[in-house]
């Protein structure tokens, strides 16, 4: 390896630090969600739409998971470049534990959904996408209340999902064939 390669590589991981750094010492307005996709900041208001579609995968996975499998807004580091996800519902696996920094470890992630904000959601569908294709999340839900569908992603390879099914919002969303193992129901998913 090079001079120059390894200064790149310590470049990396000392940029990495410094927003790591900075992104915890971020003060995040009231009624907003931040995260890091592809090393930008981004900060997204929660609407009550927003909260409601949220509320609602929550309580039907409560149903068959434990509390403490289920997090919401929680930062988790995928790979890619600089991904630090505060995913919408994020369902962790039974064995699942923290790294030394007390962050949640993507390899334990065995679902995640999100829920589209305006300003925000190519990221859900694109880099975010990518992401949780290249961490082998099982199952990536994206709920759009704009389009007020549901799209499903499943059999993650290669960097992306082999399968999107895609359901307007009313209908279920069937999940028995992923290790999450239910029907979500979305009738009373608003629109916006």
């Amino acid at each position: 390896m090079t001079a120059e390669a390894i200064d790149r590589i310590d470049m990396a991981t000392v940029n990495e630090q410094i927003l790591d750094e900075l992104f915890e010492q971020m003060t995040i307005p009231e009624g907003y969600k931040a995260e890091i996709v592809e090393g930008n900041v981004y900060m997204a208001p929660q609407r009550s739409t927003h909260w409601e579609i949220i509320l609602g995968i929550v309580e039907q996975l409560r149903v068959k998971y434990p509390r403490k499998r289920i997090m919401s807004d929680v930062r988790i580091d995928y790979p890619g470049h600089l991904n630090g996800f505060a995913t919408d519902v994020t369902l962790m696996s039974e064995t699942a534990a923290r790294n030394a920094k007390g962050l949640w470890l993507w390899h334990d992630v065995v679902f995640v959904a999100e829920v589209i904000s305006r300003g925000t959601g190519t990221n859900d569908y694109g880099p975010k996408k990518t992401a949780y294709a290249t961490a082998e999340v099982p199952a990536y839900l994206i709920a759009d209340p704009y389009q007020g569908k549901c799209h499903l992603y499943t059999q993650p390879k290669d960097g992306d999902y082999l399968t999107e099914t895609s359901v307007t919002f009313g209908t279920e969303v069937d999940l028995t064939n992923t290790p999450v193992g239910l029907t979500l129901d979305t009738a009373d998913f608003p629109r916006d």
